[in-house]
């Protein structure tokens, strides 16, 4: 018990330092849009900056699927080190950029690669953490464990929100932010990364994959990964929807409570950083919960509030100008959300045999976030500007209901996984 517990909590921090990394770049936009886009308008800048954050899911499938196949042959830890190591890399080149006045395009273009390296390391991390995570836990709290997923993964985000708002009321004026304090969080981040990859190196690996090693046999990973197209199609289905309403509520919601509700940076920032306090509290909870009566159930929830709370949500919060009602609505939709991110990893796991686990989970799950949670940010601001916000929302409620179209049809995998396959 006591060397699970350390493996958990070596895996969980790993994750921490990775979203930590990659989600500063949204936290501090606000900040560092016009030293690498400049123009007169705030709101296109953003736009850009948004573009850039999307691209740097847009490779994650290509992360997914070379650090899914890494993981399924050399190993779960070796995958997870040589993730952080890459996280590590995009944050030191961010920190240290030139900007557009320094040398010209050339800054946007350097900006695009450091996030597609994130994008890649982050593309691997997924499916890979969330395999060790569930490999390492008990078969009666398999739920709770692997909670700490996304436990770490919010925690990663709270930590970048909490830097902003440290820097902006303690120690930074806003000019200064724009100036060069912008680059402090990705030096921290480039640093805490190294951390991480000491920590996963110590990490014991998992007694699946080692059983699976021991085994002669050829391996064709994608081969066997296309033998499984109903679990395919279920990790796209389950993805969809949860993923587009967890990044609709965390990432782009702090600009859309200033852009949309029309709150101060310093609101907004509050917000965030309370509501993503309450939520990451959320997860244990919801994951043990599945334990006791079931994934589906859990999925069921957030399936039906989604798709019938999105649109009058989003619409009240577009409607008030009292921060106090708008963390409570954020807080809310966060609860609800908690049905989908508490446990999908741990579901997605279930679904394939060791062989092709970390695979199976990361390469799906990255294409779909590539498409509809990456872009998330981009489609709702590019809408805010063509006068049609309220189609966003109809847009998160009907990615939710596809969801749950599949929630209502799939196995339980609590009573029918996959982890006793090979």
């Amino acid at each position: 018990m006591r060397q699970r517990l350390l493996s958990i909590f070596g895996g969980s921090v790993g994750n921490l330092i990775e979203w930590y990394d990659f989600y500063i770049y949204s936290a501090f936009s606000l900040y560092f849009a016009k030293a690498f886009f400049p123009g007169g308008d705030p709101l296109v800048e953003q736009l850009n900056t948004a573009g850039v954050f999307a691209l740097g899911f847009l490779i994650r499938p290509i992360g997914g699927w070379l650090m899914g196949m890494y993981a399924d042959l050399r190993g779960r830890r070796a995958a997870l080190s040589l993730s952080v190591t890459l996280m590590c890399l995009g944050s030191l080149v961010i920190a240290t950029c030139p900007t557009y006045e320094q040398i010209g395009v050339l800054a946007p273009i350097v900006l695009i690669l450091a996030r597609l390296l994130q994008g890649l390391s982050l593309g691997g991390e997924y499916g890979t953490s969330a395999t060790y995570l569930s490999e390492v836990a008990t078969s009666r709290h398999r739920g709770f464990y692997s909670s700490f997923q996304y436990v770490t993964l919010i925690m990663g985000q709270l930590l970048a929100t909490m830097t902003l708002l440290v820097l902006q009321r303690l120690v930074l004026t806003g000019p200064q932010l724009e100036a060069w304090g912008w680059r402090i969080p990705f030096l921290c981040g480039a640093a805490l990364a190294v951390v991480g990859f000491y920590m996963r190196r110590n990490m014991v690996e998992t007694e699946a994959f080692q059983a699976e090693a021991a085994r002669p046999k050829e391996h064709r990973p994608m081969r066997e990964l296309l033998r499984h197209p109903r679990e395919l199609a279920l990790v796209v289905g389950l993805t969809m929807g949860g993923t587009l309403a967890f990044y609709t509520y965390t990432v782009y919601m702090q600009k859309f409570l200033v852009n949309s509700v029309g709150l101060s940076r310093d609101q907004a920032t509050l917000i965030s950083v309370s509501s993503l306090f309450f939520y990451m509290l959320l997860q244990p909870v919801f994951g043990l919960l599945s334990d006791k009566i079931g994934r589906r159930p859990v999925l069921m929830g957030f399936g039906v509030l989604g798709t019938l709370c999105t649109v009058p949500l989003l619409t009240s919060l577009t409607q008030t100008r009292d921060s106090f009602t708008a963390f409570l609505l954020v807080m809310a939709a966060l609860v609800i959300v908690s049905g989908y991110t508490s446990i999908n990893a741990v579901v997605k796991a279930e679904l394939f045999p060791a062989n092709i686990r970390a695979l199976g989970v990361g390469l799906p799950y990255a294409l779909t976030v590539s498409l509809f949670g990456g872009t998330a940010e981009y489609v709702g601001t590019w809408l805010k500007v063509k006068g049609h916000e309220s189609w966003f929302f109809w847009y998160v409620s009907g990615c939710i209901l596809c969801s749950l179209l599949v929630y209502t049809f799939m196995r339980d995998t609590r009573h029918q996984h996959r982890f006793d396959a090979t």
